[in-house]
């Protein structure tokens, strides 16, 4: 399948038009179903490809878009998704900077001010 290409497993006689939101493969068990014992067939039988992955993020982009972002009347969830994830994606980014800094350890380690010291009481 090239960039712009329909899968390889649609036919628009038995399928319709086409829904970016939908998997034309065979159909399998649904994760939620497989039974633990069944875990390591269930993972053998999915393809590993990348382009396999690329075409599962965008099924969930599409099925985001039409659930979220394109019906009629469209409420303050997208946005805050959007607002989270950004957030969660930036903090995660920037932890490794924002974990040695004062402000997260508090005032008593802060290098300005002094701490007072239990073993000698001012005279």
């Amino acid at each position: 399948m090239g960039f712009g290409d329909y899968p390889k497993e649609y036919n628009p006689a038995v399928h319709g038009p086409y829904d970016p939101a939908r998997y034309y493969g065979k159909p399998d068990t649904p994760f939620g179903q497989v039974k633990l014992s069944e875990i390591g067939s269930w993972f053998a039988r999915r393809n590993k490809s990348p382009s396999a992955f690329m075409g599962a993020c965008s099924r969930a982009w599409w099925r985001w878009q039409h659930k979220y972002v394109q019906p009629k009347k469209v409420g303050m969830a997208p946005f805050f998704q959007l607002l989270v994830g950004s957030m969660t994606f930036f903090y995660v980014i920037n932890y490794g900077k924002m974990k040695g800094m004062d402000q997260l350890r508090g005032f008593e380690s802060s290098p300005n001010i002094p701490v007072a010291d239990s073993s000698n009481p001012p005279k």
